[in-house]
């Protein structure tokens, strides 16, 4: 029987009340397709042990995680912590240090959520959005000057690799061809006049390796417009950290709530680690009240499973979170529902 070594962070916030949820499904998944997991959480990895300690994990915290399967990451942030801190002290250097250049964030509505969006009904929008996660406009080249002084400034270079973005391209060209076959890369080219043509550039290169698949290019600011007014019409989705990250918050919200929302940040070439977290955040206004949406993380969960090679406990997931959704008015608070976590998760458990 396969066992896969799973590391726990459950973080910050509510972090810590989703993943249980999580591992509740899991182990049902795993008794039923003949798989086991051990678990190893770090508790203590957290923006508490920041204030305490001045660090959010160990220095050896990478090295902890090397020998894991994978890792499945509740939320990051305090308010008593600046979040650049946060992130960049157990988030980023995980994503960074394991080569997880790839952020995959499915977006589908879901018969029985209403989207604030009038025109995305469920059937119709399920698309992903593949984010590239190591480099883009989140590097850590530049610096601060004259601190202090009427003439202080702060210089932040974003960086595009050939070898980063077409190993991005590349990944997200395959997924389409399992997909649809339709692709649109997120550019703006029109204004930023070095690191946007290049991407464009690449993109237009790769594409040749991928003549199945259809592809077009849409500035940043017209694409998020379209999120909105017609996010039916897309399939694969393409682009840079920083747009990436915005459009998938975004398409998050259209499908009806960013409790909802599931990622997977990974290693495609499996050298290291993948890492797999709900997008929510760590919620501090309804922390420790038993109210936060478990979905994120189980549906975070049902990628890690795929990733993991279980595509069919990975379905069951999502087969049971549509049931749930479609055939029952459980639903947590952010749906619009009184359900606490517990009381969703056990519906779902019931449903599995």
């Amino acid at each position: 029987m396969t066992n896969h070594r799973i590391a726990l962070i459950p973080g910050d916030g509510i972090g810590a009340e989703v993943l249980p949820p999580a591992q509740q499904v899991l182990d049902v998944l795993g008794r039923r397709h003949g798989f086991t997991f051990s678990y190893t959480s770090y508790d203590d990895w957290s923006c508490e042990r920041y204030l305490r300690e001045g660090a959010m994990m160990p220095a050896d915290g990478l090295a902890q995680l090397r020998d894991k399967d994978a890792i499945l990451l509740g939320a990051v942030g305090h308010p008593g912590v600046p979040d650049h801190v946060s992130l960049w002290g157990l988030l980023i250097p995980i994503r960074r240090g394991f080569r997880q250049y790839v952020n995959l964030r499915p977006i589908k509505v879901f018969e029985g959520i209403a989207s604030p969006v009038r025109g995305a009904r469920a059937g119709e929008v399920d698309f992903v959005v593949v984010r590239e996660n190591v480099e883009g406009e989140y590097s850590e080249i530049g610096g601060r000057l004259n601190r202090g002084f009427p003439d202080e400034m702060a210089v932040q270079e974003a960086v595009l690799t050939r070898a980063g973005v077409t190993r991005l391209l590349d990944y997200a060209f395959k997924l389409a061809e399992q997909r649809e076959g339709r692709l649109t890369s997120a550019t703006k080219s029109n204004g930023i006049v070095h690191t946007m043509p290049f991407w464009d550039e690449l993109v237009a290169e790769r594409a040749a390796s991928f003549p199945q698949v259809s592809w077009g290019q849409e500035h940043i600011d017209a694409l998020a417009a379209k999120f909105v007014l017609e996010p039916a019409r897309f399939d694969v989705v393409v682009a840079s950290n920083l747009f990436g990250d915005i459009l998938s918050d975004l398409a998050a919200a259209v499908a009806g709530s960013i409790g909802l929302a599931p990622a997977a940040n990974l290693n495609p070439e499996r050298e290291f680690p993948s890492m797999f977290e709900p997008v929510h955040g760590s919620a501090p206004d309804i922390a420790g009240q038993g109210i936060a949406n478990p979905l994120g993380a189980i549906w975070s969960a049902a990628m890690m499973l795929d990733h993991l090679g279980h595509p069919r406990a990975a379905k069951d997931i999502t087969d049971a979170i549509t049931a749930v959704l479609a055939k029952t008015d459980v639903r947590t608070r952010d749906l619009g529902g009184t359900a606490s976590t517990a009381d969703f998760t056990d519906k779902l458990l019931e449903v599995l």
